[in-house]
């Protein structure tokens, strides 16, 4: 496929919907008097992890994590039809800059997905310089954390009050954004 090609694809696609993201790359999408207006893809990458009873709380995050400028993972949002979603979701957490997995009382004890999500973003993490944070555990309510990530990380309660955890979250992202920033100069 040509860069035309792209272009055009892109374009025909905005017709139908209001942005059209290119993984890697960034948004496109259409202003209100017409033209086309493109957002890189230098946002943090957030993965989201959560169980499929939780799927209300991770969208809500999703939403957050977008209003404010970063770019979340949500595999409900992001996987398209006939793709293969386990490798899909191997490289959205490969390629993330941070993993936050929704820890609740219809998580924790769950079998199935969530749980390698998190065993696969640790084997990630391990390779992550240790001054870096990658893992960011959040609570959605009064649940247990798994002693594996309390050993060694710090999580985020976004109960009782939604605003002051996600602004936990909001802020550390910056930090370690301005922290990276800072020694890639």
């Amino acid at each position: 496929m040509t860069a035309e090609d792209l272009a055009i694809l892109i374009c025909r696609s905005l017709e139908h919907s209001p942005a059209v993201e290119v993984d890697g790359l960034g948004v496109f999408a259409r202003d209100g008097d017409g033209s086309i207006s493109f957002r890189g893809g230098d946002m943090p990458r957030v993965f989201i992890a959560y169980a499929v009873e939780d799927f209300a709380a991770a969208e809500r995050l999703y939403e957050g994590l977008e209003a404010t400028g970063h770019a979340p993972w949500l595999d409900r949002r992001k996987l398209l039809p006939g793709q293969n979603w386990p490798r899909r979701i191997q490289e959205a957490i490969e390629t993330a800059d941070f993993f936050i997995p929704c820890f609740s009382t219809n998580s924790v004890n769950k079998r199935g997905g969530f749980q390698a999500e998190i065993r696969y973003a640790l084997d990630c993490a391990s390779r992550v310089p240790l001054d870096d944070v990658f893992l960011v555990p959040v609570r959605l309510d009064t649940c247990r954390v798994p002693a594996r990530i309390t050993r060694e990380t710090q999580y985020v309660d976004l109960f009782p009050d939604w605003e002051a955890g996600f602004e936990r979250i909001a802020q550390m992202i910056a930090k370690q954004r301005s922290r990276r920033d800072t020694i890639l100069k």
